[in-house]
């Protein structure tokens, strides 16, 4: 998120050298091949009772009905090893996955082991897409009965890809890997939600004409969402982030006219809206709130401010807080950091200007003629987790990158042209090492507003964001579109799994290895983790820098050398696929670690802090 000054500058002198890595397919359909997506099963014979075609196995015994096992549905299964002995099976199938889709490949798995070990993986299996591993199962995850393994894998969309199981088993004592019931399921793209992450699924429609300077903006906003969980909804909230940068007698982001609901009082030193819905909203259920809406952008060269003519609006419109497994996330607004959980949604956003102001924003732009001396730039974005924009008189440039990304970057009165192509070039150069590492930009366009006047470094949001001149700084924003971005977090309690993995993204992209850089660490007390919380780094605002950023990306090069090159590059694109469009969790990344390597990080974790 954001980078301190020192932060943004500290890595500066890192040498640029370029790093080969395999392009891992992201979702990149366009609203209209979503809306035409034919929801399919794509897995033939996932059941096995068709006999083998078109599964291509190892041997004639993988898919069977012997006995000694039993299927989960029907009479067949796959059956991998089981041997006792030294053994390797494999079982595949190539799949098309149509583009515009969302994709779930999901199996039924049961693990029948001989092995009495707890804590050694002597026999594995290993499930994957294309070259990206989903997950690896052992002789640990034994089980009585089939367990439903499920995996996102939406950004393949549009790809011919081999699914595929290897099994290998050691010396002595077997265990068995069976496989039912292998589906692929797609259907028409939607946002991933779950059972405890609430509302899900979020469509806002925004209309707002500024006044001459592009500080002020009234208009309406809708929100349409459904509840994911089981748990009927009786109220939402509104986050009103920026109502931080002013007071409850004078706040610069107000709400009136609700529709759809009855808005309650503000909280959270009024950054919360509550608003009682008219009756509890069930599962799978759905409606729709409205709202007036205004914005003053107050004066100072901040992510929400105007610096003389040119006006940064970032976190203006309303969204809507998170319900999960702890309640609901109304955390204060942070100016250290940042507080944004929230969930993939999409906007359509109009945005009524004067011709002679140019409005970078979020999504893909479109400008037409409004009434006399006016342009209405509509701005529509898919999957995103904000919306944000900048208005005022910017000296524009243009180009796209060789992976096919267009890039706009706008200045400010002050910088050079010179600069200006430095930072084009560094955009084009960054989204596609990212690209490279993480799956494909989805997002159309990207844009990056350049400012040295900001005091923070740099600050991202999805498609949108601003920086200093300055190679590393923007090469670190440009990385928060992956981490934040497509796979989000909860930035308020653990900042460190998009800080840490942007700073490390950006190593990776500038050339570092982060030799020795673990070396430097240096514990300021025995409360200091990680993955502690903004909470405590407000408290504690000197380290956060320090920990969150240097320390977290040196625990991930010190991951990277313990696993391998190989293992910790084929983990991170899995777990972007595994997590695309959803949330990651501190907990989730541990197990995806652990299960991309042999060796037991129990004392990994310990050593580098990194809890939960």
């Amino acid at each position: 998120m954001r980078s301190t000054p020192h932060k943004a500058f500290a890595t500066s002198a890192l040498a640029i050298a370029a790093l080969a890595a395999a392009l891992l397919p992201g979702s990149t359909a366009s609203a209209a091949e979503q809306a035409a997506c034919t929801p399919a099963q794509v897995v033939t014979n996932g059941g096995f009772e068709s006999g083998t075609s078109p599964w291509t196995q190892s041997s004639t015994s993988v898919i069977t009905n012997r006995s000694g096992q039993t299927a989960h549905g029907g009479s067949s299964f796959a059956w991998l090893d089981g041997t006792g002995g030294t053994h390797t099976d494999t079982l595949s199938q190539s799949v098309s996955i149509p583009s515009g889709c969302a994709a779930t490949l999901s199996f039924w798995l049961h693990v029948d082991t001989a092995e009495t070990t707890s804590s050694t993986a002597y026999d594995k299996l290993t499930a994957k897409i294309g070259s990206t591993t989903l997950a690896t199962y052992s002789n640990l995850d034994k089980n009585t009965g089939f367990v439903k393994k499920s995996f996102d894998v939406s950004a393949f969309a549009g790809q011919t890809v081999t699914v595929a199981f290897s099994g290998t088993e050691d010396s002595s004592l077997q265990t068995s890997f069976v496989l039912d019931d292998v589906a692929l399921d797609t259907s028409a793209a939607t946002t991933p939600g779950d059972s405890t992450r609430t509302p899900a699924a979020p469509s806002y429609t925004v209309s707002l004409t500024s006044n001459s300077t592009g500080t002020g903006w009234t208009g309406h906003e809708s929100v349409t969402f459904t509840n994911a969980s089981a748990t009927a909804l009786s109220e939402i909230y509104l986050r009103l982030w920026d109502n931080y940068h002013g007071t409850c007698s004078a706040p610069p982001i107000t709400v009136s006219n609700v529709t759809g609901g009855t808005a309650g009082a503000l909280s959270v030193a009024c950054t919360a809206l509550e608003i009682a819905l008219p009756t509890p909203l069930a599962q799978g259920q759905s409606t729709t709130i409205g709202f007036d809406l205004g914005i003053t952008v107050p004066s100072g060269a901040d992510r929400f401010g105007y610096d003389g003519s040119f006006s940064m609006i970032g976190n203006a419109l309303p969204v809507l807080a998170v319900q999960d497994g702890s309640g609901w996330h109304l955390d204060p607004y942070t100016n250290n950091g940042e507080s944004f959980y929230s969930l993939a949604a999409d906007f359509k956003v109009t945005l009524d200007h004067p011709t002679s102001i140019l409005v970078p924003a979020t999504g893909t732009s479109t400008d037409t003629a409004g009434s006399s001396g006016r342009t209405i730039t509509t701005a529509t974005a898919s999957k995103v987790r904000d919306f944000a924009w900048a208005a005022g008189p910017f000296t524009k440039i243009s180009g796209t990158s060789p992976g096919g990304v267009p890039i706009n970057i706008y200045s400010v009165s002050g910088i050079s042209s010179s600069s200006a192509q430095s930072m084009l070039t560094t955009a084009k150069s960054a989204v596609d090492a990212h690209a490279g590492r993480f799956g494909a930009y989805p997002y159309g366009e990207l844009d990056a507003v350049i400012d040295n006047n900001f005091w923070f470094g740099g600050m991202e949001y999805p498609g949108f964001v601003l920086d200093l001149v300055s190679t590393t700084a923007l090469t670190h924003e440009i990385g928060h579109q992956w981490w934040y971005g497509i796979v989000g977090d909860d930035e308020y309690n653990s900042p460190w799994l998009d800080e840490a993995f942007t700073d490390y993204a950006t190593d990776l992209a500038l050339g570092s290895t982060g030799t020795n850089c673990w070396n430097s660490v240096s514990w300021a007390s025995s409360a200091e983790n990680i993955t502690n919380s903004m909470a405590y780094w407000d408290a504690h605002s000197s380290r956060y820098s320090t920990v969150v950023y240097g320390y977290g990306k040196c625990a991930l090069h010190d991951l990277r050398r313990l696993i391998g090159d190989t293992a910790m590059t084929t983990l991170l694109k899995s777990y972007a696929s595994s997590h695309w469009y959803g949330v990651s969790t501190t907990a989730e990344f541990k197990a995806a670690a652990q299960a991309a390597t042999s060796t037991d990080l129990t004392s990994f974790w310990t050593t580098h802090r990194i809890v939960g």
